[in-house]
This record gives structure tokens, C-alpha cells and sequence, in this order.
């Protein structure tokens, strides 16, 4: 909301903080430091802003959320109340801001509300060897685990990811302490829905994801991968070029034959959602000739 004309209106002069201070209007705008207090400092426009340390995210004050969700948040945006005003020496006020009370409400209105199986919005805020952190709403946290990225294996969440991505994600489970750790997966379709964009005897782009003595797994899509034959001076990353010499549904196998393989630079392309629905209660991703059952089941 940063650069809605609302926000823009409200930020412009000292009526408009004073108008978000009565009336209880969250406003968005960049953080600019983090001084020594962990304190984060905002230029508003009408006049400088600063969130507390204690006001900076929920669980800070307790200790269950480290200093890093504030020193982090330098040169981004953030909502918050201002639930304040105070005057330095020189009569210079600055105005005094809270982004937990924007977090707290957003938790108990949205996020306290959210079961397994609920698909929501989420952007990428940084990504982890283990996994990719995702905002749910007013920077609020939740992990995407390596494994939940796609069903296509990878050797980071950045080769799927860009912080500041909007996503799609589907809460896999809610911790006793109201964490929540989402998955991702689930929406970017079955076997049967990749395999249906392909056919044998095309030659088609892929990225070497695996390299086995018995054979080399190249992706043909995020939730697809398929088997070639060992190759030499081949490695993982790389991409390539593939001939499909079968698909066998009853096994979940493509056949493949690389053509070339390359180093290359390619841009990360944004997701492909095969699920537009709000919920899900179980995702089947084997096709039912299949005996080998992959599912996902949210309770």
C-alpha cells in the first residue's frame, strides 16, 4: 500500500498523521535505520517516524522473535499505527509509530482464523538452504520448507524463488505456538496435469537436477522431472536440451535423452498455478493406474 494515493495523502502533512492517529489508520512507509536500540527510524514526509524496539514485531518483547526481524526490515517497507507524538529539545516532533499493533490485529482477524489446507497470498521475503520464508500478511512469517517447494527436487529455494515473489501457498500444519509452515507444491499440478503438455518424440528444454551413476533426472517443469541415460562432463544446474522417448503413466516415468547440456542464465519464470480454489482437504499427485500412492492429506 506504500504508494496508494490514500497512503501518500495520509503521509503528506501533519493533519493527515494526526487524522491516522485518531481514527486508527495503518500507513506504510520505508525503514531507513536501525539505530543502536534496535529503534527503526522512518521518513514519513510531514515528519520523521520511529517504531520502538518493543513495537517492531510481536515477540520481541518475550524473546521468541530474534533482533534480526527488526535489523532486516532496513530499507523496506512497513505498516504501522502511529500511536503517538514527542518533541525533541528543539521542538522537532517526531511521530511514534507501532508495527506490532498492525501484526496483533492482522492475527487476530486473519491469521488466527486460517486452518490446514487454506490456500493464501503470500510474498518471499528470504530464502534458507532449508527453505523459503514467506509474509502472510502485515510481515507476519511463515516457512516453506525445501521439500514443499516443488515436487521436482532442488538444491536451494532460489532456484524457484526471488525475494519479493508473490505467491500462492497452502498451510500444511499450525504449530501449538501459532507458527505456520506452508506448502507449495500442491499447486503446481499432478503428474497426469505436467505430463499432458508434453508427447513422445519432442525435443523440449530442461534443467539437469540430478546426476546419478545409473542415470541423470532433468526437469521438464516444477512438479515434473524425467530419467536419462548417464551421460559424461554433465552437471546439476545446468540446462538442457532433451529428447522424450516415452511416458509411462502406470510408473510415473519420462524417458529422455539429452541432446546437450549447458551452463546458462535464464530468468526465474513465475509460477504456473494449476489450483485456483481457496481450500483443499487432500491433493493427489500419482495417477490412479499408478500402484505407488503420493498424496497430501490436511487435517
Amino acid at each position: 500500500m506504500i504508494d496508494t494515493p490514500e497512503n501518500l495523502a495520509l503521509l503528506r502533512d501533519k493533519n493527515g498523521l494526526m487524522q491516522a492517529y485518531t481514527h486508527g489508520r495503518i500507513l506504510e512507509a520505508r525503514v531507513l535505520l536501525c539505530d543502536n536500540n534496535h529503534d527503526l527510524h522512518l521518513d514519513l514526509g510531514a515528519m520523521r517516524g520511529r517504531i520502538p524496539r518493543e513495537e517492531g514485531a510481536m515477540g520481541i518483547e518475550d524473546g521468541s522473535v530474534r533482533d534480526i526481524a527488526l535489523i532486516s526490515r532496513v530499507n523496506k517497507p512497513v505498516q504501522f499505527y502511529v500511536i503517538g507524538f514527542e518533541s525533541d529539545l528543539y521542538g522537532e516532533q517526531t511521530a511514534v509509530l507501532s508495527r506490532r499493533q498492525v501484526q496483533q490485529d492482522c492475527y487476530k482477524t486473519a491469521v488466527s482464523a486460517l486452518r490446514p489446507g487454506d490456500v493464501i497470498d503470500a510474498t518471499v521475503t528470504h530464502t534458507e538452504g532449508f527453505g523459503a520464508f514467506a509474509d502472510i500478511g502485515a510481515g507476519l512469517v511463515a516457512l516453506i520448507p525445501i521439500d514443499a517447494v516443488s515436487v521436482s527436487r532442488i538444491p536451494h529455494p532460489n532456484a524457484r524463488f526471488s525475494v519479493g515473489d508473490p505467491i500462492r501457498a497452502v498451510v500444511k500444519s499450525i504449530a501449538p505456538d501459532g507458527k505456520i509452515t506452508l506448502t507449495h507444491k500442491e499447486l503446481l499440478g499432478t503428474w497426469e496435469e505436467n505430463a499432458a503438455k508434453f508427447k513422445a518424440g519432442e525435443t523440449v528444454p530442461g534443467i539437469v537436477r540430478s546426476v546419478e551413476k545409473y542415470g541423470v533426472f532433468v526437469e521438464l517443469a516444477p512438479n515434473l522431472a524425467g530419467l536419462a541415460e548417464p551421460v559424461s562432463d554433465i552437471q546439476p544446474g545446468q540446462h538442457a536440451t532433451v529428447y522424450i522417448k516415452s511416458l509411462i503413466p502406470e510408473r510415473m516415468k519420462i524417458k529422455l535423452a539429452i541432446v546437450d547440456a549447458f551452463h546458462a542464465q535464464y530468468p526465474t519464470k513465475p509460477p504456473h498455478y494449476f489450483l485456483h480454489t481457496d481450500h483443499i482437504d487432500r491433493w493427489v499427485y500419482s495417477p490412479e493406474c499408478c500402484p505407488r500412492l503420493i498424496e497430501s492429506v490436511f487435517r
